[in-house]
């Protein structure tokens, strides 16, 4: 009995070590990313690159999920209105769901999905291959190359990715409300920006900066430390995008309850 509990206390206290040194490790690593941000050289072709991998190539699957969210928030909204006669409303309602919580939201779990998963899986790629030993030995400096380049892309691009986001779920919600309701744009754009503050597009840009930082460091240091051959590609890419996934809704909550306080 005494030695069946030594070793569940070893076992304890071996998780515990284990933890916190990934604090350590996690903490080490972002705090690296901003002492190496702004130091010489930058790379810029490199960083244009990755802006043009995350942000034009997202375009495509983001204007689908973007329209269809629009859609189908005032599809699904406009039954309840219209029992209390108050479907002019809708276009406000929408305005605010998007610039307030959808736009932001969505876009950071679909890039989570692609972004998130393809920097982890091609730097972890790198990795087992030992290609950034070998950017070591040529005197370039990967961490400067792979992880601060795609980052500050991420960071930047999201954000961008947001406000396209917003523009064309109202597009969707305004093809339900122009069939049904006869609404010309201009008054359905009116009437959605209404009751738009300053707070909620600040906010909201706040939130996707955040978000984008969170899946453009998770990604890079998933595959950064990836191990165990080509399948930890795929275990580094899943984690990545879990990872992510789970921060950001943890960001969610905290950035929203900042924001009422300020409301």
């Amino acid at each position: 009995m005494e030695t069946d509990s030594k070793v569940k206390k070893h076992l304890i206290s071996r998780k515990i070590d284990r933890f916190f040194i990934k604090i350590y490790k996690t903490s080490s690593f972002t705090v690296r990313y901003f002492k190496e941000s702004f130091t010489s050289p930058h790379e810029v072709g490199e960083f244009v690159q990755q802006c043009y991998n995350i942000g034009y190539k997202s375009l495509s699957l983001i204007t689908l999920t973007g329209f269809i969210t629009g859609y189908v928030f005032t599809k699904q909204s406009r039954p309840s209105l219209a029992e209390f006669g108050a479907t002019s409303w809708i276009p406000s309602l929408v305005g605010i769901a998007m610039i307030r919580a959808l736009a932001p939201l969505v876009t950071a779990l679909i890039c989570a999905g692609k972004v998130g998963s393809s920097i982890g899986a091609e730097i972890g790629s790198m990795k087992v291959t030992e290609q950034i030993d070998a950017m070591e030995v040529s005197a370039v400096n990967p961490y400067k190359y792979l992880v601060v380049t795609r980052v500050t892309a991420s960071t930047l691009m999201v954000p961008i990715l947001m406000m396209y986001t917003g523009l064309v779920g109202l597009m969707g919600s305004f093809l339900n409300v122009a069939t049904s309701e006869q609404t010309s744009l201009s008054t359905f754009f009116h009437n959605a920006f209404e009751r738009i503050t300053m707070l909620d597009i600040t906010s909201s840009l706040i939130r996707s900066l955040a978000y984008g930082f969170t899946i453009g460091i998770v990604g890079c240091y998933k595959g950064y430390h990836t191990t165990q051959g080509t399948q930890g590609v795929g275990k580094a890419a899943n984690a990545a995008v879990v990872a992510s996934m789970f921060l950001i809704f943890i960001e969610e909550v905290i950035i929203v309850q900042i924001v009422n306080w300020f409301r």
